[in-house]
């Protein structure tokens, strides 16, 4: 290809763009215009210093190719600090940027063709070298003469065309209908701006051709005749491909991606569910009722299906829709807060008690600006109830964040169906939902938090679960606010340099103590992933008095932060009478840990070390040993964590070296651990008649506890061994007897 140009740039020269001075001379950089009239040598002589004038020095050069590496498009703050640092004009930077970057295009064009040229001949040569070689084809069977070229070269074209057409029909009729029920399902109305496709009569493209015995030697008899039909092509055109219905392997293809059409859909779409869900979080009565006591609000369905009312089938009476709010102050700016949403890998790093698994599927927007306003990105999240019995709750959704005013940013989120067979099987959906940060003083923002989805029930959830899942506590807003107060708080202690006053032990510097956090976060997470019930896992319930008993999985670790081998993880469930907090208390005493420890064998242990990482005194970090153990090399790193949503007691045992190494403030992602630990969370039960379901720091709603009890054991160091009965037994009676000692501590044998 070529491309004209009406001038090419002189590389260090200022190009002068006067475009809009009408003939004013004032307006030109150059300097005044000369009299028609004037001596040419003089007209001459004042053109050659005009040109000397506005030639760039060196350094200037050297200094704009600099900064054009790291920004081609600097904005007018850059263009000022340039101006300044080298004496040049703003009008004269906004310039020499303006022709670098046409230079630089000219050049890839050029480099461009020349490839395509190159590639041209290359294909040329080819071509003729067929053709030569085809004049020499003589029939096997008759000895003809060679086939005709003309007609050869015909009939491939005539199958290379019957194939295009038929994928292109394919294609297009199925990527319309999975465009068609996306907008209508998201956007409230149909695609009408499209012509429908019209079948493409299939058969009259079928080549009923002979092969090349029969056509060079003028037909035969039928049997040297083959049918040349192109059956249709079997196109898969998910972009998310799903190894089951029951346990979809979510994976994108490098080479196939959105087609533009798409990718305006879904802004479109984007933009719709922020709007909603801005105008859901700015609101107030009647579309927000409040809980009963300091709990958040829950949406008036009625009110807002008479405000937001969509086109679309009638839902089904399975279906039902949470839809909860909250609000408060976090310990954290709000850009910072931003970057963390809009980054996958920080999102569940933020949660690592609620987002089981998270990954951008692909990025359509980017910020403008130099910030994240207007970004767009598809992501992909699993979201967990810490239990085996409450399977994960998958996501395919859109991001979007756009700055509402100074100050003000608003992030959505709202599912989308990558395909047909996805959107049939889903049992969950992300209705506009999203959050309000706005900057405070002194570092801390306040957020705004909407959670508003609809789900299919008709498998009802466990019985121990359902109370707390259906009202909405589980997934709801005050549990994602309660959990990023209480990780702002972490983070927050984890930048700290200096030492609390609650802090003791043997931990040497500020950095030990960041490498202590974050190996502690590391083993939360670990923990968190071991016990939920993804799809991805396979629990067997083992034999027990109800439908509930210990439940199994087994798998091979490789990781670097792991022990190498077979790992066997149990976990139990179960519920207890006593309020949530004391049941942390109970777990977070190292005086009363012999109660319920098994492997302590009935010995007491002292905190050795501690770091306070929260508020609460409950949210903290401590390394442990057993008394009497002056010999034993292995200490007991133990986290534990409490907020208005639940609480979470995790310890794994570590080798005195390894603690040596994180508590010298070196890299501790490849010391090994392997969590066990307690989730605590309220039974979601009324108090009474009343339907309050607030939560409360001091126990939760009906003052009952939900308790997961989980424990990992490396059965082997060799990835290769077999599991047998006698360890499944011993993880058994393990997880039974500390259940016991459980419910006899808290003197709730009944």
């Amino acid at each position: 290809m070529y491309f004209p140009f009406s001038a090419s740039p002189v590389y260090g020269d200022q190009w002068v763009l006067n475009n809009n001075n009408n003939g004013d001379r004032s307006s030109n950089p150059s300097g005044p215009a000369m009299d028609s009239g004037e001596d040419p040598d003089a007209l001459e002589a004042h053109r050659n210093k005009k040109k000397r004038h506005h030639r760039h020095t060196a350094r200037q050069i050297q200094e704009l190719e600099s900064m054009f590496k790291e920004c081609p498009h600097p904005d007018e703050k850059q263009r000022m600090q340039l101006s300044r640092d080298l004496g040049l004009e703003p009008r004269q930077i906004k310039f020499w940027f303006q022709n670098r970057r046409t230079q630089m295009k000219a050049q890839h064009e050029r480099a461009d063709n020349c490839v395509l040229r190159s590639e041209n001949d290359k294909i040329r040569c080819e071509n003729i070298a067929m053709r030569e070689a085809l004049k020499n084809i003589i029939c096997p069977s008759c000895g003809g003469p060679p086939l005709g070229e003309d007609s050869y070269f015909d009939e491939q074209k005539l199958r290379m065309e019957n194939a295009r057409l038929k994928d292109e029909f394919f294609l297009c009729s199925a990527k319309l209908e999975r465009v068609s029920t996306m907008a209508s399902k998201y956007v409230g109305r149909p695609i009408s701006h499209l012509p429908p496709v019209q079948p493409i009569p299939i058969s009259s493209l079928d080549l009923s051709v002979g092969s090349h015995h029969s056509i060079c030697c003028g037909g035969g008899g039928g049997g040297g005749h083959t049918m040349m039909g192109l059956s249709p092509p079997s196109l898969d055109l998910d972009l998310l491909h799903g190894s089951s219905s029951s346990a979809p392997a979510l994976h994108v293809p490098p080479s196939m991606g959105m087609t533009e059409m798409e990718k305006s859909l879904m802004a479109e779409m984007a933009s719709a569910a922020l709007d909603e869900a801005v105008r859901l979080l700015r609101a107030d009565e009647p579309f927000w009722v409040r809980r009963g006591g300091d709990g958040g609000e829950v949406l008036d369905l009625d009110s807002y299906s008479r405000a937001f009312s969509k086109l679309g089938p009638a839902k089904s009476p399975d279906v039902r829709v949470e839809a909860s709010r909250d609000s408060g102050l976090v310990l954290m700016s709000a850009h910072a807060l931003i970057d963390m949403f809009m980054d996958s890998a920080k999102w569940a790093e933020m949660f690592p008690t609620i987002v089981l698994k998270a990954r951008t599927i692909e990025v359509l927007t980017t910020g403008v600006g130099g910030n994240r306003s207007g970004s767009l990105m598809l992501m992909n999240e699993e979201l967990q109830v810490l239990s085996p019995l409450v399977e994960t709750r998958e996501f395919n959704f859109l991001r979007c964040c756009q700055r509402i005013e100074p100050g003000l940013w608003a992030i959505a989120d709202v599912s989308v169906g990558l395909s047909s067979r996805e959107t049939a099987r889903s049992a969950y959906r992300k209705l506009p939902s999203g959050c309000l940060i706005q900057e405070m003083p002194n570092g801390h923002s306040k957020v705004t938090w909407m959670e508003h989805m609809e789900m299919d029930e008709r498998t009802l959830p466990h019985r121990l679960y359902r109370e707390l899942l259906i009202s909405g506590l589980a997934f709801g807003a005050e549990r994602w606010l309660a959990n990023l107060r209480r990780m702002c708080e972490r983070f927050a202690s984890l930048t700290l340099t200096g030492t609390s006053t609650r802090e003791l032990g043997v931990i040497p510097s500020a950095e030990g103590k960041r490498s202590m956090m974050k190996l502690s976060h590391r083993m939360i997470s670990n923990f968190c992933a071991s016990i939920s019930a993804s799809n991805g896992d396979r629990w067997t319930a083992l034999s027990g008095s109800d439908d509930i008993g210990v439940r199994v999985t087994v798998h091979k670790s490789t990781d670097p932060g792991r022990p190498n081998g077979v790992v066997l993880s149990a976990a139990t469930s179960l519920w207890l009478p006593v309020p949530c907090q004391n049941v942390f208390n109970f777990f977070k005493d190292e005086r009363t840990r012999a109660q319920w420890d098994v492997l302590s064998n009935g010995s007491s242990v002292q905190e050795v070390a501690h770091i306070a990482n929260g508020s609460h005194p409950g949210n903290c970090i401590s390394l442990l040993r057993a008394f009497n153990a002056s010999e034993n090399n292995m200490l007991i790193l133990q986290e534990s964590c409490t907020d208005a949503s639940g609480s979470l007691v995790v310890y794994a045992p570590v080798e005195l070296p390894a603690i040596n190494v994180a508590m010298s403030g070196e890299d501790p992602s490849n010391i090994p651990l392997l969590p066990s630990g307690f989730t605590i969370a309220p039974d979601g039960r009324a108090p009474d008649s009343s339907a309050s379901t607030s939560l409360s720091h001091n126990g939760g709603r009906g003052g009952g506890s939900l308790i997961t009890v989980a424990f990992q054991i490396l059965v082997s160091s060799l990835p290769s061994a077999k599991l047998n009965a006698e360890s499944v037994n011993t993880v058994n009676n393990l997880i039974s007897t500390t259940v016991q000692q459980i419910k006899a501590g808290l003197n709730c044998n009944t």
